[in-house]
């Protein structure tokens, strides 16, 4: 059950951003500054690679902690329920992701997967951005 009405939830939804988020402007203003090339949401693979090398075939996914179930044990177990909202939807997200990817794989495509708190967070991020430089050079 949401917290919100429809309407409130609609207006806190739309202000959830799927592309330059803080995370991925930090990756872009990284690789950028490093003199690395790659394109920003490339919509011609599946997925559309928040970074890209299409000619190198290789796509970096820049994946939210929550929408992506970096912390899905935790919310379905909180939660409690296999029939919540939240813990089918984030489930439906990393299936789709898994296809997706896997997918691309089979196309021939290099993926990496970073979680956008390993970039924000100061401690993680510098390890994060010399993984992500090492995986498009």
């Amino acid at each position: 059950m949401d917290v919100f009405d429809e309407a409130k939830r609609r207006e806190v939804m739309s202000k959830i951003r799927s592309e330059n988020t803080q995370a991925e402007v930090i990756v872009f203003s990284y690789l950028k500054r490093e003199g690395v090339y790659f394109q920003k949401h490339y919509k011609n693979a599946l997925g559309k690679p928040d970074v890209a090398q299409p000619r190198k075939k290789r796509a970096i996914f820049i994946d939210s902690d929550f929408w992506h179930g970096r912390t899905y044990d935790a919310l379905a177990k909180r939660r409690g329920s296999d029939t919540d909202y939240w813990v089918l939807k984030i489930a439906a997200n990393k299936a789709r992701d898994e296809r997706q990817r896997k997918q691309l794989v089979d196309l021939g495509w290099g993926i990496l997967e970073v979680w956008e708190e390993d970039i924000k967070r100061k401690r993680t991020r510098e390890t994060t951005l010399e993984k992500i430089k090492t995986f498009l050079t």
